[in-house]
C-alpha cells in the first residue's frame, strides 16, 4: 500500500478557513489508516502501532490486502475494542493472538469472551469508564461514555449454533500520544449530553465521530454535537458508507458543519493520512 501526501489525496477541510493542505507524511509524524466503519490503525509518534475496531475479513470496504492476510497490518502493539458488535468486535480477538499482544475493552464484554473460550485471559485487559491506562509505552487511554448497546453473537462449536451474550456497555477511548496529542473515538453513539462535559475536560484535539445514522448519529446530530459541544480543532467522520441502513453521507455531513471553525478531515478507505497538528 503507497503512503499518499496530503496535497494527492482526497482530504476536506472544510471551515472558516475553506479548502487547506496537509502535511505530507513523516517518519516520526502520528498517522491513521482507515480500515472501513469504525477501523482504524494509528501510528503513534514513536512507530507504535495501535489498532481499533477492526472489522476486515467481514468488513465490505475493508482494503483487499488485509483481508487475504491480517500480517499485511504490520506489528501491532496494541488493540482496543469499543464494543462487541460485529462490525467493531471485528477481528479483534484474531489480531491479538497474531500479535500476542493484549486486547483492551469493556470489563463485560472482555469476560464473556474469556468463559466462552473465544481469547485467553492474559491477552485482555478489562476497563472501564475513566479508568485510564498506559498501555504500552507512552501512551495513555481513557474509556469513556458512548450512548449504545453491545452484545455478542457467538457460534456454539457444540450445537452449531449462533447465540447472543450480553456484553457490557460500549464506550469511546480517549488515545494520548506521545506528544500530548489527544484523539477521541467515539466508537458507536447517539447523542448525550455529557459529550459536552468530555469535550471540555479532555480537550481532544481530533474527534472520530460516526456519522451513518440509524445506529449512530447521523451527519446533522454529529455535526451539531461538535459545532455546539464538543468544539475540537478537527473531526473526521466514521462508520458510515458500509451498511446500507446506516445512510449518512459525508457530504450530508460537511454541509451541516457549514460556518464551524473546526476542521473537517476526510478519508477514504485504504488511505493512510498523516494527522495534522492543528
Amino acid at each position: 500500500m503507497q503512503k499518499i501526501g496530503f496535497k494527492k489525496l482526497t482530504l476536506t477541510l472544510i471551515g472558516l478557513m475553506g479548502l487547506q493542505a496537509l502535511p505530507s507524511l513523516a517518519d516520526n509524524q502520528p498517522e491513521l489508516l482507515w480500515l472501513g466503519q469504525a477501523g482504524y490503525r494509528i501510528k503513534t509518534t514513536t512507530n507504535q502501532n495501535i489498532i481499533i475496531d477492526p472489522w476486515i475479513l467481514g468488513g465490505p470496504k475493508a482494503p483487499a490486502e488485509f483481508k487475504k492476510d491480517l500480517s499485511a497490518l504490520g506489528k501491532i502493539d496494541l488493540v482496543l475494542v469499543t464494543h462487541a458488535h460485529v462490525d467493531h468486535l471485528g477481528d479483534s480477538v484474531a489480531i491479538a493472538k497474531l500479535n500476542n499482544v493484549k486486547m483492551y475493552g469493556p470489563a463485560d464484554m472482555i469476560t464473556p469472551l474469556v468463559t466462552l473460550g473465544e481469547i485467553p485471559a492474559e491477552l485482555t485487559h478489562r476497563f472501564n469508564k475513566s479508568g485510564t491506562q498506559s498501555p504500552i509505552p507512552g501512551i495513555k487511554v481513557t474509556p469513556v461514555k458512548a450512548e449504545h448497546s453491545s452484545l455478542i453473537v457467538w457460534k456454539n462449536p457444540t450445537t452449531n449454533k449462533l447465540e447472543s451474550h450480553p456484553a457490557g456497555e460500549p464506550v469511546g477511548y480517549i488515545i494520548e500520544l506521545e506528544n500530548g496529542f489527544k484523539i477521541w473515538h467515539m466508537g458507536d453513539t447517539g447523542l448525550f449530553g455529557d459529550m459536552k462535559f468530555i469535550g471540555e475536560y479532555y480537550k481532544p484535539d481530533l474527534v472520530m465521530i460516526p456519522i451513518g445514522g440509524n445506529f449512530t448519529t447521523g451527519p446533522v446530530d454529529a455535526a451539531f454535537a461538535i459545532k455546539n459541544w464538543i468544539k475540537p480543532k478537527m473531526v473526521l467522520p466514521m462508520h458510515y458508507n458500509s451498511n446500507p441502513m446506516a445512510k449518512g453521507t459525508f457530504a450530508e455531513f460537511a454541509e451541516a458543519m457549514k460556518g464551524s471553525s473546526v476542521k473537517v478531515l476526510q478519508m477514504t478507505e485504504g488511505q493512510i493520512m498523516a494527522i495534522p497538528k492543528e
